[in-house]
């Protein structure tokens, strides 16, 4: 029997119960039974975040990708969602409406249509029943299975004038660009770290787009053929091939390549631990840090940046910023190049 269910998914939190689903241990898998305050669907594919893939594919580096299949499956059983218990983080899905609860009155999607989840696999009810193939490089895998969506829960319903692979892939860091078109202004300097990757990527073409050519965007990308494509883009105008996680290295090169200035905002895009000092070190006083990455810890940061004496401002990447899906996928309309290397990398 059908009942209403809380709108933000406390109804599925089994350990401890009564808690948000994010911050549950546990939740409830079993969609035999429903709440009309739920959207169910098929599942297609999961999109884990660069930072949990990373990490799985480093503990299972002797299985290749059926080590990260077999610890994807093992989190699932355990904990009826994909919460990465080293990473804490999750990623989002694809998937088809299966039914839509009678109390979500006003929702854009009907049954059939297919969806992209905006909201973390860490607090999204799921239940795999096959893997059928992994993307490595667009950190996707293929699946059959089902996932409810609560009613607090974003989404949007993929696009008809691009792939679904490749919308799901500038889905998976929507909330970045119009959180940069936010905070950058015009003249500024922007040091952008992991700069090659997708986010990255998306990150330093708003910041390019609201500097302004008075102003300064530099990249940092450590893998060399990322760094080649992100060239291409001329997007950036210097790009150091360096590791984010030495914060003196960092620091030496990209002040030489902002004549010998600090950055007035610094963009941390890293799919490693360990990077927050490089912003840190980096910045002007009185400056901001962007942290959009989900290996940032608060401790090495609030405590890195008193332990440097430096009074900068540091936001937290939140994935969510009102109209964020249309945002990011109107960018991939109007940067045709940017489209086309996602297309290269993430759906092939």
């Amino acid at each position: 029997m059908a009942t209403l269910g809380d709108p933000f998914g406390s109804h599925r939190a089994v350990e401890p119960q009564g808690s948000l689903p994010q911050a549950a241990q546990k939740l409830d898998n079993d969609f035999s039974k429903f709440f009309e305050t739920e959207m169910l669907l098929d599942v297609e594919t999961l999109n884990i975040d660069a930072a949990s893939f990373r990490q799985m594919e480093e503990a299972s580096i002797a299985e290749g990708d059926a080590g990260v299949v077999r610890l994807v499956q093992e989190t699932v059983n355990a904990r009826g969602k994909q919460h990465n218990p080293v990473t804490g983080s999750g990623g989002m899905l694809l998937g088809r409406v299966a039914r839509v609860g009678s109390a979500r009155t006003g929702d854009a999607a009907k049954v059939g249509d297919r969806v992209a989840t905006l909201v973390s696999l860490s607090l999204t009810p799921l239940r795999i029943d096959s893997v059928s193939k992994v993307h490595k490089v667009a950190a996707q895998l293929e699946i059959k299975g089902q996932a409810v969506l609560f009613a607090s829960g974003a989404y949007a319903v993929l696009p008809s004038d691009m792939s679904e692979r490749l919308a799901l892939a500038a889905l998976d860091v929507a909330g970045a660009p119009p959180q940069v078109a936010r905070i950058c202004k015009e003249g500024e300097s922007v040091l952008i770290l992991g700069a090659g990757g997708k986010s990255g990527i998306l990150c330093a073409y708003e910041a390019r787009k609201h500097v302004g050519p008075k102003g300064r965007v530099v990249g940092v990308e450590s893998y060399e053929p990322f760094a080649r494509d992100l060239a291409e883009l001329d997007l950036c105008d210097e790009i150091l091939v360096c590791d984010a996680r030495d914060p003196l290295a960092v620091r030496e090169m990209a002040l030489a390549a902002n004549a010998g200035r600090e950055y007035d905002r610094s963009i941390s895009c890293v799919n490693v631990p360990d990077a927050e000092m490089s912003c840190i070190l980096s910045t002007r006083d009185r400056g901001m840090i962007y942290f959009f990455s989900m290996t940032t810890s608060f401790t090495r940061a609030a405590l890195g940046a008193e332990g440097v004496g430096k009074d900068v401002d540091m936001i937290v990447g939140n994935g969510f910023a009102a109209g964020h899906a249309e945002h990011t996928l109107n960018l991939l309309r109007e940067a045709p190049e940017i489209r086309a290397l996602f297309e290269e990398r993430y759906t092939k």
